[in-house]
């Protein structure tokens, strides 16, 4: 065996010393790295890991609640999920998109149709308002991009009872329609910040601070009693069908506060599904919707006479033959009532002799009036789209002018007008504000009668219920009640209809202590019957006597039958 070569002690010591220095240097290197990361780059780094892994995201707001006047919910809001993704990320791992292959909720393709024309995004919407249970099916796949946050979706917990008053949001939560849009900056709450820490699949796995509380909206207490609600909802719905009718409108008010009690229209629609909603059908009738008030406004003519002293209940007027001719045209009675008195004249609601106390005005005498009923002009309500009415305003009028105009034709009013108007004669000749909002005592008003008119008023209102009347469907069991009936023809492509009518009535109760107001529109009854006693004042009845009930109105202890300007065993 060959001897190995022996090595050299100098060369073995320099490569020991090369290995020991190399690895010292090593070590200095680890140790200054290990100080530069963690000592000189610390807040760098930090910073930089904070974005790929903290989030700032946002807190949604409460909207306020919207109730009835006993704090009955109309409107309130529930937490919701919605998916959203980054596409971004979500095109880096495009192949994890398989997995919402046949999901119910977001499948595959519908992911492709929303990520890739938005590639250079960091934020779309892929599914909103969604049930927990519903993201999840998503969420639980896994895939990466795609996040959830809380957002809040109204509910409407009357559905059609009350959606043309209170509206409804549209998807980001903002008021569209009624109360929802009047109120919006009551209503809304402004949204927070909060900064979490996310997984690399995007989870939330951490709240770490709470960047800007979220602010909830202030509730809306409204004047309306849900009970009362559904009651004349239930009513209008039922005449509408019955009568085959294009729409109508009831609205209830309290005569002392002003307060709207209930107000619904037909057609309605339910703000929790509007897929396929007509407009048409949003619109709030009862403040938008304009018609000539017809015999209606014959209570504010004949106020007008006994307020000037020009005739009493008990004046007497001759209104043979049934017709007078003015300016070459023929007003007609239904039929010829001969001499009567004012009392009988209306509750037969005479149109000659309505004229001729007209014509025995002077011209600006009943126009005054009519504006001080409030007619002309909007209420004030708080409502989008209240409409003001139409009160012509002439330094002279022609007779037959101020003839049609005595018995509602040549006007416009909305169904809150006219109940407005009819609330003077129940809270004692003063006007008062009207509102939609809860009213805590009743509002100061501006005397429009004298109590002593007010009282004649109240007294002949009741004559119409009678059997002499045109409204003895409008009677209540165990109450009594006034009111008055009109039958007003359309207009259609410019000219009075012959077949096209409005059914109203517009009443008042308990006559021995008023303080209650419904007035009842039915438009367009297609059946025989179309005159407002037939049409309009059952409806009243039905309405009133829940309102009387519901609210307690003790009963009449001795009803009687209203005759004369007199009730037997009651007020006279």
């Amino acid at each position: 065996m060959r001897n190995m070569p022996r090595r050299n002690p100098a060369s073995l010591r320099r490569r020991y010393l090369f290995m020991a220095g190399a690895w010292c240097l090593l070590g200095v290197g680890l140790i200054a790295r290990a100080v530069d990361l963690h000592v000189l780059q610390h807040d760098f780094l930090a910073r930089q890991g904070d974005m790929r892994n903290l989030r700032v995201e946002p807190l949604a707001a409460y909207r306020g609640v919207i109730s009835d006047r006993d704090g009955r919910p109309l409107a309130v809001s529930t937490p919701v999920t919605t998916l959203w993704a980054n596409p971004r990320e979500a095109l880096e791992s495009r192949d994890s998109w398989s997995k919402l292959t046949g999901n119910a909720v977001l499948d595959s393709k519908a992911l492709a149709q929303r990520v890739l024309p938005n590639s250079q995004r960091e934020f779309i919407y892929l599914a909103r308002h969604l049930a927990p249970e519903q993201a999840r099916r998503v969420l639980d796949l896994n895939v990466p991009g795609i996040y959830a946050l809380t957002e809040y979706r109204r509910y409407y917990p009357a559905a059609e009872v009350t959606s043309h008053l209170v509206g409804f949001t549209n998807i980001d939560d903002v008021g569209q329609e009624g109360i929802e849009l009047s109120f919006e900056e009551t209503l809304r709450g402004e949204a927070g910040r909060k900064r979490v820490v996310r997984d690399l699949i995007g989870r939330v796995i951490q709240d770490i601070e709470i960047l800007d509380e979220a602010r909830p909206g202030r509730d809306v207490q409204l004047s309306i009693d849900l009970r009362l609600q559904y009651l004349a909802y239930r009513e209008l719905l039922a005449a509408v069908t019955r009568h085959n009718a294009a729409g109508g409108s009831v609205v209830v008010l309290d005569a002392s506060t002003g307060e709207i009690l209930a107000m619904v229209n037909q057609p309605g629609y339910n703000p929790n599904n509007r897929v396929g909603l007509a407009p048409a059908a949003m619109r709030n009738r009862a403040v938008t919707d304009l018609f000539e008030p017809g015999s209606t406004l014959k209570t504010v003519t004949l106020a007008t006479a006994l307020e000037a002293g020009m005739v009493s209940p008990s004046t007497i007027v001759d209104t043979r033959p049934g017709t007078i001719r003015i300016a070459g045209k023929t007003i007609r009675d239904h039929r010829n009532y001969g001499v009567i008195d004012i009392t009988t004249a209306f509750s037969k609601s005479s149109n000659v002799t309505t004229t001729k106390l007209a014509l025995e005005m002077q011209p600006q005498q009943l126009q005054t009036m009519l504006d001080r009923f409030g007619f002309g002009r909007a209420t004030g309500i708080p409502f989008p789209g209240e409409s003001d009415g139409v009160l012509p305003l002439r330094s002279r009028w022609r007779d037959i002018e101020q003839a049609t105009l005595s018995y509602g034709y040549g006007m416009s009013v909305t169904a809150l007008q006219l109940a407005q108007a009819y609330a003077v004669i129940a809270n004692d000749g003063v006007r008062v504000p009207v509102s939609l909002t809860r009213v805590s005592e009743a509002p100061q008003g501006e005397r429009v009668l004298s109590s002593a008119t007010t009282k004649m008023m109240v007294d002949m209102l009741g004559a119409v219920v009678t059997d002499e009347g045109t409204a003895r469907l409008a009677r209540v069991n165990g109450y009594q009640v006034g009111g008055k009936t009109g039958t007003v023809h359309k207009i259609v492509n410019g000219t009075y209809a012959d077949d096209n009518y409005l059914s109203l009535f517009a009443g008042v109760a308990p006559l021995g202590d008023p303080r209650y107001v419904t007035v009842v529109v039915i438009d367009d009854p297609a059946g025989k019957a179309y005159y407002g006693g037939e049409v309009a004042a059952p409806v009243f009845s039905r309405v009133m006597e829940g309102v009387l009930r519901t609210l307690n109105v003790a009963p009449e202890s001795s009803p009687g039958i209203w005759a004369g300007g007199a009730v037997s065993g009651g007020r006279s």
